[in-house]
């Protein structure tokens, strides 16, 4: 059976071999609860404070301002409710093209604390009026700004260095979901007034159920878990050992290989790009994910011309054995079609397509994926 390709890593990508090979002594030799005292729990609890340590190293802050979690879900829930609990946010600004995850909180938010939800304009490309937020500022009381670095279906990018300054300047509490940047993305956050940011293992070849926040010593919350007194009081429950080694491990190589990888990355989105421009009459890009220096350098989201086979595209990549999306994945098994797309009004007649691409994928499978598209458009 031929090797499939995958073009779906905006989803979640493979597990690195060598990010495998960290995590597997904690599945079988260094078992120990860490939070137990003997030999076996300090071993473990050592390799889960040695992988904090590498995290906040990395990301430029200090181990006390990172906490893990079961994922990047976990850790926006956290930032946002918490807030509303323990940090009196009566309001908070966002934006209708964010995940599920924010959105879906927002709307519990509002309903059980009757928090006001403001939400910024964009234009048809899914840009953010900032004139709005800046406006929006000006008179902000007990007030939160939650917007995504990344957008994990059209790949528009946030100046979340310039939205933190001017949310630090008007004292508004800031969080970014920072989900789809975390390992594609230098943070350097001792230079930097964010509040809150998030990742999870398994977008930058880590393990799945692994996440972690980060948390502007600042801000004092309670948990959003409770039970034991694991993560400095911060989340009740056995930690997960092997998943947080291995996170360290896959975030410490994405930052040592971070402009080779890039670079790879890039020029194979690049190559797609051109490629489907010069062969596919029609062709565009969703969002600005075809302007590659305002993008995520990950994601190329294609609206392909109406055509009669346009519901079959997916089907006919998917049978060809090649993966992508046509959409947000936490969304692609429903009826609803993309939130994102709906709000940027692309015409129904028109077929959507994301490709995400890794440090793992290769010109001869973009041929390939070029191939297959034809024999609909050709």
């Amino acid at each position: 059976m031929p090797e499939r390709i995958y073009l779906d890593n905006a989803a979640t990508t493979p597990l690195d071999p060598e990010v495998l090979q960290a995590m597997l002594p904690y599945m079988t030799e260094f078992y120990g609860n860490p939070s137990s005292i003997h030999a076996q729990g300090r071993k473990t609890k050592s390799a889960i404070e040695m992988a904090r340590k590498s995290i906040a190293s990395l990301l430029g802050t200090s181990p006390g301002e990172i906490f893990f979690t079961s994922c990047g879900t976990e850790a926006d829930n956290m930032a946002l409710i918490k807030s509303v609990e323990n940090l009196g946010v009566k309001h908070i600004i966002s934006s209708p093209l964010e995940h599920h995850a924010i959105l879906h909180t927002l709307e519990y938010l509002k309903e059980r604390f009757g928090i006001k939800i403001t939400f910024l304009e964009h234009d048809r490309n899914g840009v953010l009026n900032l004139e709005q937020l800046e406006g929006l500022l000006e008179n902000a009381e007990d007030t939160l700004v939650s917007l995504m670095h990344g957008n994990n279906e059209i790949g528009n990018l946030l100046d979340i260095d310039q939205v933190a300054e001017k949310c630090a300047a008007h004292k508004v509490l800031f969080h970014s979901d920072t989900v789809q940047t975390m390992g594609h993305h230098i943070f350097d956050l001792k230079n930097s007034p964010i509040d809150f940011i998030v990742g999870s293992a398994h977008k930058f070849h880590g393990p799945k159920g692994t996440g972690f926040i980060y948390i502007n010593a600042k801000n004092r919350l309670h948990p959003l878990i409770h039970g034991g007194a694991q993560e400095r009081n911060m989340r009740g429950g056995t930690e997960n050992l092997y998943g947080i080694v291995g996170m360290a491990r896959a975030l410490e190589m994405a930052y040592q290989n971070f402009e080779q990888d890039k670079n790879h990355i890039l020029g194979l989105k690049e190559y797609l790009k051109d490629e489907l421009m010069k062969k596919i009459p029609g062709v565009s890009f969703n969002g600005v994910s075809g302007e590659l220096e305002k993008s995520l350098y990950t994601v190329l989201n294609v609206s392909f011309p109406p055509h009669p086979d346009n519901e079959m595209i997916l089907f006919k990549l998917d049978i060809e054995g090649i993966s992508c999306s046509g959409g947000s994945a936490c969304a692609s098994g429903t009826n609803l079609g993309s939130h994102v797309l709906n709000a940027l009004q692309i015409p129904e007649e028109r077929a959507n397509v994301r490709f995400s691409f890794s440090k793992f994928n290769t010109r001869a499978e973009v041929d390939k994926t070029i191939a297959t598209l034809l024999q609909v458009f050709g």
